[in-house]
C-alpha cells in the first residue's frame, strides 16, 4: 500500500475537501472525457449542454459547503489547486448570468445552475454517500453521456467503475517499505533501524527524486503557514448566513501583547495552538486557499502543531518540518487505507480524529520519539476522538468545526507528550483503534455523518 504525502496533503480551496475540492475535480474529469471524444455516441452528435446532480451528503450539506459553486467552477475548467480564490465569486456570477460555461479547449456549453444543477436528497447513490452525476446533452436534449463519481474524502475522487473494481496491479507502486498497517510499519522500522519519516521518504523517492520531494514538502508547509498568517490578520464575519465572527485575529493580538509583556501564563501553549488552528479553519470557512490535512474540515490541526513546533522548539528547522509532514502522511495513509478520513462516511472521528493522530505522531517524531512512541502518540490521539459525530450547523464548516480543530491540536500535543513519557509499549494498538473507528463509523446513524440532520445541526437555531 502506498499513498503519497502529496495525496494526503493537497493544496486547494475551502470549505470542504469532499464537498468542494472533490466535486470540482470530478467536473474536471468529466470535461476531460468529453474532450477526448472516446466514448460511444450517435454519429454526428455534438454536446451542447451539461447537467449535474448531487446525492447523499453532497445534497444535504452541499449549499453550506459550496458544492454547487465547486461544480460550476469545475465545469468551467478550473481546478482546486490553481483557481484564484479572489475571483471565484465573479466567475460563478458570470455563469449564472450567461447560463453558459466556457472551459478552455472546449466549445461553450449551456449550463443553467438553477435548472441544471440538482440537489437530489431522495436518491443516495450505491457506492458512497458523497455521490454525484454529470450529464452531457445534444441541442435537442438527448442524453449523450452520463458519468457517476464519488468524492470519498480528502479531495479523492473515484469514478463508478474505479470504485467497483478497486485498485489494480498497474496502480500499485512498488516501494521499499510497503506497510499496510501499523504493525507492519513498526516491524519494518525495527528491521531497518529507520524512523517512520525515513521509511516514508524512501518510499516517496521511488517516484520522485529527493530534490523534488523536498521542494514539494516546502510548498506544502509554505501553503499551510501562509494560511495561518492570513487567518491571523483577517477579521470580519464569515460567509454563509450564520453571522459567525472571525476570532483568530483578536485572540492573536491579545497573545502578542502578553508575549511582549512577558506574561506567559499556564495556558499559553494551548492558546497559541488554538489560535493557529482557528486561523486556518476560519480561512477554510471563507473558501480561501488551504491544504487538506487530511481533509479541509480538519485542515487546522496539523498546521497548528507544526507552527507550534516551529515557534516554541529551538531545534525546529525545515528538516524537522519535513519529517513531521512525512510522519503525518504515513499515519494518515494507514487510517485512510484501513478505515476512512471522510466525515460523510464515519463522522468527525475520521476527520479531526485522524488529523489529531497524524499531528501527534508528527510532533512525537520531531521530539525524538522512537517509532513505537510515534505509533503510541497516534493511537492516544485517535482513541480520544472515537465516536465523534459530524454535525455542522446549517451545513457550514464553522460550528463546531473551527473550535473542534483547536481541540484536536491540543489533544495531539498532549498525546505526543504522554507517549514521550513512556517507552512505546501500550495495551491498545493503533491498528485496533483504527479498526474500532471503522466499526463505529459503520454503526453510526447517517444523521451524524455530515448530513446536518442530527446533533448541533438540528439543536442550534441557524437563523
Amino acid at each position: 500500500m502506498f499513498l503519497s504525502v502529496f495525496d494526503v496533503f493537497k493544496i486547494g480551496i475551502g470549505p470542504s475537501s469532499s464537498h468542494t475540492m472533490g466535486p470540482m475535480t470530478a467536473a474536471n474529469r468529466f470535461l476531460d472525457e468529453l474532450g477526448t471524444g472516446d466514448w460511444p455516441r450517435p454519429r454526428n452528435s455534438r454536446v451542447a449542454a451539461l447537467g449535474a446532480s448531487l446525492h447523499g451528503s453532497l445534497a444535504f450539506t452541499g449549499i453550506g459547503h459550496g458544492t454547487g459553486r465547486a461544480v460550476i467552477l469545475g465545469l468551467s475548467g478550473l481546478a482546486p489547486d490553481s483557481v484564484d480564490p479572489e475571483r471565484m465569486d465573479e466567475m460563478v456570477a458570470r455563469v449564472e448570468t450567461e447560463a453558459m460555461v466556457h472551459p478552455e479547449g472546449h466549445p461553450a456549453y449551456r449550463f443553467r445552475p438553477v435548472h441544471d444543477l440538482v440537489y437530489d436528497r431522495k436518491e443516495r447513490l450505491p457506492g458512497h454517500t458523497n455521490g454525484l452525476q454529470f450529464y452531457a446533452y445534444d441541442a435537442d436534449g438527448t442524453l449523450l453521456l452520463r458519468r457517476v463519481y464519488y468524492s470519498i474524502g480528502g479531495g479523492f475522487v473515484l469514478s463508478e467503475a474505479e470504485l467497483e473494481r478497486g485498485p489494480t496491479r498497474a496502480e500499485t507502486v512498488e516501494v521499499p517499505y510497503p506497510f499496510e498497517n501499523a504493525a507492519q510499519m513498526l516491524e519494518m522500522a525495527r528491521h531497518s533501524g529507520l524512523s517512520i519519516a525515513r521509511m516514508k521518504r524512501a518510499n516517496e523517492e521511488t517516484r520522485i527524486g529527493r530534490k523534488a520531494l523536498d521542494a514539494g514538502l516546502d510548498r506544502l508547509w509554505d501553503a499551510m503557514n501562509g494560511c495561518i498568517e492570513r487567518g491571523l490578520r483577517t477579521d470580519g464575519v464569515m460567509p454563509g448566513g450564520l453571522q459567525v465572527n472571525r476570532r483568530a485575529k483578536a485572540i492573536h493580538e491579545q497573545l502578542k501583547a502578553q508575549w511582549q509583556r512577558n506574561e506567559l501564563g499556564p495556558l499559553a501553549g494551548n492558546d497559541w495552538l488554538s489560535v493557529f488552528a482557528m486561523a486556518v479553519n476560519e480561512e477554510n470557512a471563507a473558501g480561501s486557499r488551504v491544504v487538506t490535512a487530511p481533509t479541509n474540515g480538519a485542515a487546522g490541526v496539523i498546521p497548528a502543531v507544526l507552527k507550534y513546533h516551529e515557534t516554541f522548539d529551538a531545534g525546529a528547522s525545515r528538516a524537522t518540518l519535513h519529517d513531521m509532514l512525512l510522519t503525518a502522511a504515513a499515519i494518515g495513509g494507514l487510517i485512510k487505507h484501513n478505515a476512512s478520513i471522510s466525515g460523510a462516511e464515519v463522522g468527525c472521528q475520521g476527520e479531526v480524529g485522524s488529523a489529531s493522530a497524524m499531528a501527534a505522531a508528527a510532533l512525537c517524531a520531531a521530539m525524538g520519539g522512537t517509532p513505537a512512541q510515534v505509533e503510541n502518540a497516534a493511537e492516544i490521539a485517535l482513541e480520544h476522538h472515537l465516536g465523534m459525530t459530524c454535525d455542522p450547523v446549517a451545513g457550514l464548516v464553522q460550528i463546531p468545526c473551527i473550535e473542534r480543530n483547536a481541540f484536536g491540536a491540543v489533544k495531539a500535543v498532549t498525546a505526543a507528550s504522554l507517549a514521550m513519557k513512556g517507552d512505546g509499549t501500550h495495551k491498545v494498538s493503533l491498528d485496533v483503534c483504527v479498526e474500532t473507528m471503522r466499526q463505529t463509523g459503520r454503526d453510526m446513524s447517517e444523521r451524524y455523518k455530515e448530513t446536518s440532520q442530527g446533533g448541533l445541526a438540528v439543536n442550534v437555531v441557524a437563523c
